[in-house]
């Protein structure tokens, strides 16, 4: 599985997408800011716009959707601004593997499987949109390579067929990233109670593929048992770029790293009672302690004792217990109370 590498953290993806802006140059810094930002895997997309689609200008190519970042675009000439170039690929690959990254790519056909095996492309990521493109999936599964998929839009039905497909290849390297296909994606269609719900249905890895704007979202998916993180990632949202509107800057990338390690560290496990570097604060809980000298002989009262710092003393229960006893020996005042002082 992708996660054995590292059990200490979830493993952060940062997804280029067409943010480069169809530079090269612009591609290898954004491979750079992703190394930098402590990000441990870097995906492409595979596609031109002759796989993705056909140059039609029929309204059913047109985007009229007045919410789309791509409103008043056609779906041929959007793929043609926003696609990697494959003679890219082979030096992204190249200088991510160099910043150790582990670079991989989404292939949207069969002719782009076929093209990254020839890079040894180490996992495939099947984007939401494919996720029933059983032919697409099965092809992606027979290069025995791990298998991220995205589960935007996908019934229930259509996941099992999907994750079936898989597995009637042999391959069992699955992890589902719960996703919501719109962009932004707005917090409340999220619906992270669903991760731990995919791992118990599929019996593997989960995580979360977020549009979300910020971090917050893909911190509480860790809470919930995600152990893959995808975010798009920009070098700046200013510059704009295909998916700059919904993509992490690199201090924004960096603090994700950070903030998922720390929410992964702090699942830990079921567990009561003071923990063995809480051991030491023990001593600062409130106990019984005398707070006026006394004789022996002489009755405990309210006057006599009290529940303070330090921890020394009997816990604070046994204070009714107490009242009414007589001491057996003289007590000086900030002493703390022992049975030992009792006739």
């Amino acid at each position: 599985m992708i996660l054995s590498w590292n059990k200490q953290q979830p493993f952060i993806i940062a997804e280029m997408s067409g943010n480069h802006n169809q530079s090269l140059e612009n591609a290898l810094k954004i491979v750079e800011a992703v190394a930098q930002s402590g990000a441990h895997g870097l995906k492409l997309q595979t596609y031109t716009a002759d796989t993705m689609t056909v140059n039609c200008n029929k309204d059913s190519f047109f985007i009229a959707d007045e919410s789309s970042l791509w409103k008043g675009e056609y779906l041929y000439s959007l793929y043609q601004k926003a696609y990697t170039p494959w003679e890219w690929h082979e030096p992204i690959f190249k200088r991510a593997r160099e910043l150790g990254l582990i670079a991989f790519s989404t292939p949207f056909d069969l002719t782009a499987v076929d093209f990254l095996e020839e890079l040894d492309c180490p996992i495939y990521k099947i984007a939401s949109f494919e996720n029933v493109d059983l032919r697409l999936v099965k092809r992606v599964a027979e290069t025995g390579k791990p298998v991220i998929m995205s589960t935007g839009m996908a019934t229930l039905a259509e996941l099992d067929e999907a994750v079936r497909t898989i597995r009637e290849t042999g391959n069992d390297q699955i992890t589902l990233l719960k996703c919501t296909s719109t962009y932004p994606a707005d917090p409340r269609d999220s619906n992270l109670r669903t991760i731990p719900h995919l791992k118990e249905l599929f019996g593997c890895e989960v995580g979360l593929s977020d549009h979300t704007l910020g971090i917050g979202v893909a911190v509480a998916a860790v809470a919930l048992g995600a152990t893959v993180i995808e975010k798009h990632f920009t070098l700046s949202r200013a510059e704009g770029g295909v998916d700059a509107a919904f993509s992490l800057e690199p201090h924004e990338m960096k603090l994700l790293v950070e903030e998922t390690q720390r929410a992964y560290q702090a699942l830990g496990k079921v567990h009561y009672g003071p923990t063995e570097s809480e051991k030491k604060s023990l001593v600062y809980r409130r106990s019984l302690y005398f707070v006026k000298d006394m004789a022996a002989g002489d009755v405990i009262t309210e006057e006599c004792i009290r529940s303070i710092r330090p921890g020394y003393g009997l816990p604070p229960k046994y204070y009714d217990v107490l009242l009414g006893k007589q001491v057996n020996q003289a007590v000086e005042r900030g002493t703390a109370v022992s049975w030992a002082h009792i006739g």
